[in-house]
């Protein structure tokens, strides 16, 4: 199997592009991930379009990786769409990743994109009403009622949506299990509003305390706002190559991908976390990677929810079962602490596009590794790692993916 390193990455402000379409955006992200890696189209030979909603929400339900990429230059090439939730981009970032190692392709290009922000609002929220989703959270919550920490007096609020109240009772069945605390969810949503004070490419820019993401207008118990992704717009792109194929290209310095794992979920107990999909497929990343969670020194973690950040932290070993709170409360997490988590501000403050989601995490960790995140830099960071989970299913993530980056 030959080694695959990330040579170029590109991605777009995050937030409400009102006048750009799906195809602008991701037309923006590819053109800097091209430069950065100092490549042109023609050196393609494969690409990887991952998208969500595009069909649904801008009616373009063919061949939208070709309509983007074309006028870019890039043709007489194989092209992929793919799709997988919240996760779509980094299954793009996986595939390239195998194609490459495996000798079937020699370069790669992988972008993710989504609008979700239309001004239609009964379209933009029925993305997260899809009947399946809905059923899948009600029977979660059907399952877990008796066993989650209970509302107190005064705090009950009907969600946005069935999927916030499913990712509310996964914070209380949390809570149940291991004392964990609203102030401990607002103490990570806290940190994660911190750090994106110093992400220019950050849908909010604003820091938060603990005391104000707590008294922020109320979501589902214990869920606030600031504990929650925002609807977002935008798009990230990586261009990914073999080893011996880099020196083809004068750009930024390489990246190499250590592990790229992806699995889907299973039937469990909802509170048995040691089978949790991301402590599975976490377990297998760490072992092609030869490491383990003391030796990462970054993470971008998938925080739909603050609460489901605590929930992956723990899953991949960052912080032992039931301490994630503790340990964000405590600065571990933070900028500057034990294993730094989210510090480009995380799902919750730097947006959650979702086909994008996943490359941005990329985006972010390929940055970080070169030392180029000016306020937000890890100092000495060599393993960087990112997770990124897709969908709801049964009592857990649909999947979970788990890429470990290091220098090239």
């Amino acid at each position: 199997m030959r080694a695959v390193d990330i040579i170029g990455v590109g991605m777009t402000p995050f937030g409400r592009h009102v006048d750009k379409s799906h195809t602008e955006l991701a037309q923006a992200a590819v053109r800097m991930a091209l430069a950065d890696a100092g490549a042109d189209a023609d050196a393609l030979d494969t690409t990887i379009y991952a998208n969500v909603v595009q069909g649904f929400v801008a009616g373009e339900m063919s061949i939208p990786g070709e309509y983007a990429l074309r006028p870019l230059g890039v043709k007489g090439v194989r092209a992929f769409h793919v799709e997988a939730a919240c996760a779509s981009g980094t299954m793009a970032l996986h595939l390239a990743f195998d194609l490459i190692r495996s000798g079937i392709a020699d370069v790669v290009l992988a972008v993710g994109v989504e609008k979700l922000y239309v001004e239609d609002r009964v379209k933009r929220f029925a993305v997260f009403q899809q009947p399946n989703d809905v059923e899948v959270a009600r029977r979660y919550i059907e399952l877990t009622g008796s066993r989650l920490a209970p509302v107190p007096p005064g705090c009950e609020t009907q969600g946005p949506n069935v999927l916030m109240e499913a990712y509310a009772a996964q914070a209380r069945l949390h809570m149940a299990t291991y004392g964990t605390t609203a102030r401990d969810f607002a103490a990570v949503s806290a940190k994660n509003h911190v750090h994106s004070q110093h992400n220019s490419l950050s849908q909010y820019r604003n820091p938060m305390t603990i005391e104000e993401v707590l008294a922020a207008p109320p979501v589902a118990w214990p869920l606030t706002a600031p504990m929650c992704a925002p609807i977002s717009d935008g798009a990230a792109a990586a261009l990914v190559c073999a080893s011996d194929a880099r020196k083809r290209f004068a750009g930024a310095a390489p990246v190499r991908i250590l592990s790229a794992r992806s699995l889907t979920g299973q039937d469990r107990d909802a509170a048995d976390y040691s089978r949790h999909v991301t402590r599975l497929v976490s377990a297998r990343a760490f072992e092609d990677a030869g490491i383990g969670p003391k030796d990462v020194d970054l993470a971008e973690v998938h925080d739909a929810s603050s609460s489901g950040e605590v929930i992956q932290v723990e899953a991949l070993g960052l912080s032992r079962p039931g301490e994630a709170g503790a340990d964000a409360r405590s600065g571990a997490l933070s900028l500057g602490g034990r294993t730094p988590v989210n510090v480009s501000g995380g799902l919750v403050s730097k947006g959650h596009p979702l086909g994008a989601t996943g490359l941005a995490q990329i985006y972010e960790l390929v940055s970080q590794l070169r030392g180029r995140c000016g306020g937000r830099q890890v100092e000495g960071a060599r393993i960087a790692l990112a997770e990124n989970s897709g969908g709801f299913y049964s009592v857990e993530d649909a999947m979970s993916c788990v890429t470990i980056l290091t220098h090239g």
